[in-house]
């Protein structure tokens, strides 16, 4: 199988997972926002080799490899893209090229090999802002102005599933689109705005955790672990084919219940900072106050339930973030 941005947060456990099934993946990923060193316990491993090929380099190139090469696939999934809201306001053109010009590329693979059944990642952040707490698949979506650089990613998301099920729709591609919200777990890194991860590392430093706003904006956070495990039952599902999934979490909780309970669970010393959004982005930055999945849709299809808790998941994170910065230091030549 093919798994584009399998060097990533989602992709890197996906692969994970998919190991563990015995199968075989290849990888492509340019580590733009991914890092080689999430697949570094399969690269380095010999009695893998056979079965992991990584292309460490931009989508389109790593295609057009594997197209000369004739190379089909049983199964695709395209989680490359842009992601997070630092990067999007940073580099606007770059995160808009990536999103919609690398799904168009792949779905075009897709097609020219076989038309597998093809998975494609989405974001919650399709839906804008429509004026409801829970998030239904046909909900209207509502966006605000372009001037405003925020809803670019939205503006994406939407138009890759606008190409994914119109190649659904003319050639009859195995299409299955999911609209994540708020995945989280270890590997995931605050670099580009995710909230959790940022989190953790400020209370493992007794640093002040920053909320941003007033903190009552409440969200629904969903363990990675859960989520890869009901990526695979989509694909091989007919009933999901040409459909938009959500997948997450149904159990809110304020940014400011979070933020206590990351200090709570790792009993850190820090204190909470409240920060102006203006002061955190920029000027007219809009944010939505609720926003949590409908799962009708999805336990319909498959048996989607939780694993692992919030608080296992802020713990293994913590874990994954210590051992890393210890692996740094020694490295360093600290503290051996």
């Amino acid at each position: 199988m093919l798994i584009t941005g399998g060097a990533g947060f989602i992709g890197s456990h996906l692969v994970d997972h998919h190991f563990a099934q015995g199968d075989s993946v290849v990888i492509i990923d340019n580590c733009s926002t991914g890092r080689s060193t999430n697949l570094d316990h399969h690269i380095h491993d010999p009695s893998k080799s056979d079965r992991i090929r990584f292309e460490n380099c931009d989508l389109s190139d790593g295609l057009t490899t594997l197209d000369a090469e004739g190379m089909g696939f049983d199964r695709i999934y395209h989680l490359a893209a842009a992601v997070g809201v630092d990067l999007v306001l940073k580099d606007p053109i770059g995160s808009i090229r990536t999103n919609i010009m690398q799904t168009d590329r792949l779905l075009e693979y897709a097609m020219a090999h076989g038309a597998p059944p093809t998975f494609v990642a989405s974001s919650s952040e399709v839906y804008g802002k429509p004026g409801v707490s829970v998030f239904s698949e046909e909900d209207d979506s509502i966006y605000g102005p372009t001037s405003i650089t925020r809803w670019s990613y939205a503006h994406t998301k939407a138009i890759d599933e606008y190409l994914a099920m119109a190649y659904h729709a003319q050639h009859n591609l195995p299409v299955v689109i999911a609209r994540f919200f708020n995945t989280v777990g270890p590997r995931q890194v605050g670099n580009y705005g995710m909230v959790l991860p940022r989190f953790v590392e400020a209370a493992l430093g007794n640093m002040p955790l920053r909320v941003f706003g007033d903190g009552q904006q409440s969200r629904c956070f969903c363990d990675v672990r859960d989520v890869v495990r009901v990526l695979p039952q989509l694909l091989e599902n007919n009933d999901a084919y040409g459909r938009v999934m959500n997948i997450g979490s149904d159990r809110s909780m304020t940014i400011l219940e979070l933020a206590q309970k990351v200090i709570d669970v790792l009993g850190s010393n820090s204190q909470i900072e409240m920060v102006d959004y203006a002061d955190a982005y920029t000027s007219g930055f809009e944010d939505l106050r609720h926003r949590r999945p409908d799962l009708t849709r999805l336990r319909s299809i498959v048996d989607f339930e939780y694993a692992f808790t919030l608080e296992d998941t802020i713990a293994d994170m913590a874990t994954v973030i210590r051992d890393a910065k210890s692996n740094a230091g020694s490295m360093r030549g600290e503290g051996v």
